[in-house]
């Protein structure tokens, strides 16, 4: 494939996706609890640009109550889970703007859940609802395992991308190829970590690190020395430290060393606010309730400073393994059609 390139986040948006929750043997018991997030988060979006809710056949009046009052169209179409970063296409552009999404193959990480074949589908069935061309890849990919500048660089983490249940007859150097052929990217920088406990996904960069502009990287770097990534993620700042990007610039590294928790069902779960949503004119952050919750938001504002920072409560999302990051799928916009 040749001269389509992934948009970053931050470019225009035609509209975010987003797929409802119904995987009862997921939520063990919060499902009701994590479509109020959901319905929460669709509506803090919606604030900025419009937002498709997939749903489940059955399901999609119990979505439209949900997301009552806000700017969500309701569409159903048959789904596994409700992962749209990771199970949605990767849509790319060309130089004259047209649109195309990249559907890779999708294996519920690693395998976790079952069934996950409806999942492994989805961005088909996406790219025809939408009338997007489909660029097939049979490397299995999540989209939270990858951040872009947009301009050539992608990063990623080792500990996802070289785990063996993902691609284990692909070498680093032809996970590395892939990538550039089918995302438009020219370099790709590794960092070794991603979250300690994020058995889930098996260490997505998206709770670790986000591009928020060309040669800007923001980072978590908690301050906590007992959290158990105190450690690690200072040894993925310093590779980040000494990576140029694809067109040679040193990276500005924008620090986020707070951390928050939540506690859902009894058990203790870490609430990520580098799992945002960067939206037209806006950034939607998740967080935990906490005092540091603040601190946090003017830290990614600051990084930002065109868009409006909104929080969004997510601890029942995080006890599903993800954030509004995860939940979420960027529309990026297509050239203007021409007038009939």
């Amino acid at each position: 494939m040749t001269g389509f390139r992934m948009p970053a986040e931050w470019s225009e948006h035609d509209g975010c996706l987003m797929a409802w929750p119904t995987r009862a043997d997921l939520w063990d018991g919060v499902l009701d609890a994590v479509k109020g997030e959901y319905a929460e988060v669709a509506r803090a979006i919606s604030r900025f640009e419009p937002v498709t809710m997939v749903a489940p056949p059955g399901f999609g009046d119990d979505a439209r109550a949900h997301c009552a009052d806000a700017d969500v169209q309701v569409v159903e179409l048959p789904l596994d889970d409700s992962w749209f970063r990771d199970s949605a296409p990767l849509f790319v552009l060309d130089e004259a703007g047209n649109r195309a999404g990249v559907d890779f193959r999708f294996n519920a990480w690693g395998r976790k859940h079952h069934p996950y074949d409806s999942d492994d589908r989805i961005s088909a069935l996406l790219l025809d609802l939408l009338g997007v061309d489909r660029i097939a890849s049979e490397m299995i990919l999540e989209g939270g395992a990858i951040t872009v500048d947009g301009e050539g660089t992608l990063i990623t983490t080792e500990q996802c991308l070289l785990h063996p249940n993902r691609n284990p007859g692909l070498t680093r150097d032809q996970i590395e190829a892939e990538l550039k052929s089918r995302l438009g990217v020219e370099k790709v920088i590794w960092l070794p970590y991603g979250g300690l406990l994020d058995t889930e996904t098996d260490g997505h960069v998206d709770g670790v690190c986000a591009f928020a502009a060309p040669g800007k990287v923001v980072v978590s770097l908690p301050a906590d020395p007992e959290h158990p990534d105190h450690a690690r993620m200072r040894a993925n700042r310093a590779v980040l430290e000494v990576s140029t990007d694809a067109r040679g610039r040193a990276l500005e590294i924008v620090d986020v060393p707070q951390t928050a928790y939540g506690e859902v069902a009894g058990v203790r779960v870490e609430v990520s606010y580098l799992n945002y949503y960067v939206a037209n004119g806006g950034v939607v952050v998740p967080v935990a309730g906490e005092p540091q919750d603040l601190a946090a938001l003017e830290v990614i504002a600051a990084a930002y400073p065109d868009r409006k920072v909104v929080g969004v409560p997510a601890p029942v999302i995080a006890y599903g393994g993800g954030g509004v990051h995860c939940i979420t799928q960027q529309l990026p916009a297509a050239r203007p059609r021409p007038r009939a």
